[in-house]
């Protein structure tokens, strides 16, 4: 229904400016001052999915198809007109365009070359006339017909790709600071190229590469907020005291920004786990203290600062990891949060995302696991971000009654996580916590519970204890009091303190424990052979493997097991 008013509307707004009018008279043979009065007086009768339906002022009736107006449409536009009447060709283009059915006139290069002209993004022909700068609204509105287009149909991206309209892109977006271009032109220019590195791989890598795209959206991001330089890695807004809360960002720098960044995370996806040189590291620490400052800012509204906030924590996961020092560079100002002697606000700012996005626990693979993993990996390179967050998620241990997914601490919360439905949500839960743990089975056990912590373990190789490979600094004893008296009472398996139950075999003599053990053996090997369990065993690595059935029958010719304990150093 939408279309259709909107096709009404710009039915008239051609018929005024003669865009219709003249090809129709041409293909009936008279010229333009013979139907121009005839015409002049035209109206909509009736809009369908079928075409369009229109009513000259002598009764008859012409039905022009969305495709035919299309290329009538296209065929105007290719004349000298004044931007009044390209704007209503435009208009028209923009509302086909949201039809799937109706995109074949403008999937083609002359329609994709008109359009990129009239946005004043066509690549010229070399030593052709160069083109004139077309009228700004005419400008926002092609970008639109541009973004329906590419978003809509394969052949136009395939075809954008190919006329280099990425490069007129960037060309534009190196005059971020130049006032002649509106907030509508930055905007779109800044959708269509989200769309274009979003679609086609090889765009994504001719911006990254070619057109140096991180240094060029890292200015345009810069510019946008308005940013100045204190310090190396240090940005700020002018005018703004120490210590002074930020103003709220206004809604246009908003959306230009979060434009930005889901660009700068489209060229950058590839980037966290791969080694950079000293220039490309320096691109990305700078690009990281402008991240940082969109972190600590807010934007207009509690839904426009956590979205503004989620692109943001996305783009820092795709920074190489030793990148990431940037959040903790800055110095110490009044009313920030000072741990070791660095600055935690960032740090802080994360943390309290992830559990505003846990404690509302809709679509946690999608919300809350960006923001985990870059904690995670923050934690895992950086002693300070390491130490600060163990405070915050792990302190001392002091309730020992409980286990440890009962309660409402962010322990509790993300203990939790370790036995959810979806794997990813539970591994990078039981990755963080084993992290925060040093990679130390005895801590993590300690924290977690044997039983929460197993999945973990198992994945790893480390059913038998000890650590995994890992740099970490020596921590002090945080074993509190009350984790002392109760320790030799904890079940490791859940966790916490226990009642001792009354042991079964007491009074039992030595065959009559080994009866009971060969019953239990052969109940197993039993349910093995019919395949309703499956034995298993920790193999040389550490991992579970399975246990064969004559391996089972091997158990009842062995005698006592006998257990070698060594003493772990837990570090605590």
């Amino acid at each position: 229904m939408e279309i259709c008013l909107e096709k009404r509307r710009l039915s008239r707004s051609l018929w005024h400016c003669g865009a219709l009018e003249s090809p129709i008279c041409a293909r009936k043979g008279k010229d333009r001052s013979a139907c121009g009065k005839p015409w002049k007086h035209a109206s909509v009768q009736k809009e369908s999915s079928f075409g369009i339906h229109i009513e000259d002022a002598s009764g008859s009736v012409t039905c022009q198809s969305d495709e035919r107006l299309g290329e009538l449409v296209l065929g105007f536009l290719e004349r000298d007109l004044q931007p009044s009447c390209q704007l209503a060709c435009l208009e028209t283009i923009r509302i086909l365009s949201r039809d799937k059915g109706s995109l074949s006139p403008f999937s083609s290069r002359r329609a994709l070359q008109l359009l990129g002209r009239s946005a004043g993004i066509a690549q010229e022909e070399e030593g052709g006339p160069s083109p004139e700068i077309p009228d700004v609204d005419v400008i926002v509105e092609a970008l639109k017909c541009l973004c329906n287009m590419v978003f809509n149909s394969a052949t136009a991206q395939e075809l954008g790709a190919e006329l280099g309209l990425i490069v007129g892109l960037a060309e534009r977006m190196k005059q971020c600071r130049e006032p002649q271009w509106s907030h509508e032109v930055r905007f779109f220019d800044l959708r269509l190229t989200f769309l274009l590195t979003a679609l086609r791989v090889d765009v994504r890598t001719q911006l990254a590469q070619e057109l140096r795209g991180v240094s060029l959206l890292a200015d345009a991001l810069e510019a946008t907020l308005g940013l100045v330089w204190p310090d190396t890695h240090e940005v700020m807004r002018p005018g703004v005291a120490e210590g002074e809360e930020l103003q709220p960002l206004g809604r246009q720098e908003t959306e230009r920004a979060m434009e930005i960044l889901k660009i700068l995370f489209n060229v950058t996806f590839d980037t966290n786990h791969r080694k950079v040189d000293e220039e490309e590291a320096a691109i990305y620490r700078h690009l990281g203290a402008i991240l940082r400052h969109c972190l600590m800012s807010t934007a207009d509204g509690e839904d426009r600062t956590e979205e503004f906030h989620s692109h943001t924590c996305n783009l820092l996961g795709n920074l190489p990891l030793p990148c990431l020092d940037v959040l903790i560079l800055p110095k110490v100002q009044q009313g920030s949060i000072e741990y070791m002697g660095v600055n935690v606000d960032a740090v802080n700012m994360l943390l309290k995302l992830m559990e505003k996005r846990l404690d509302r626990g809709n679509k946690l693979k999608e919300t809350l696991l960006p923001s985990l993993n870059l904690l995670t990996e923050s934690a895992r390179i950086h002693r300070e971000t390491r130490k600060f967050l163990r405070m915050k998620v792990l302190p001392p241990l002091r309730d020992v009654k409980n286990r440890p997914e009962v309660g409402h601490s962010l322990r509790n919360k993300l203990v939790r996580l370790m036995t959810h439905i979806d794997t990813d949500v539970k591994n990078c839960a039981a990755e963080f916590l084993f992290v925060l743990c040093k990679e130390s089975v005895s801590r993590f056990i300690k924290y977690t519970g044997y039983g929460n912590a197993a999945g973990l373990l198992a994945a790893r190789g480390l059913m038998r204890g000890g650590r995994d490979p890992g740099h970490y600094s020596e921590d002090e004893d945080s074993e509190t009091e009350e984790y002392r008296e109760a320790k030799p009472h904890i079940n490791p398996v859940t966790g916490r303190v226990e009642e001792e139950q009354p042991n079964p075999m007491e009074g039992m003599t030595e065959e009559q424990k080994e009866h009971e053990a060969m019953k239990l053996v052969n109940m197993f090997d039993k349910l093995s052979r019919v395949q309703v369990i499956q034995p298993m065993k920790i193999g040389p690595d550490g991992k579970m493997t399975q246990m064969e059935s004559s391996e089972m029958a091997c158990l009842s010719q062995q005698g006592p097991f006998t257990q070698n304990s060594s003493s772990e150093d837990e570090e605590d």
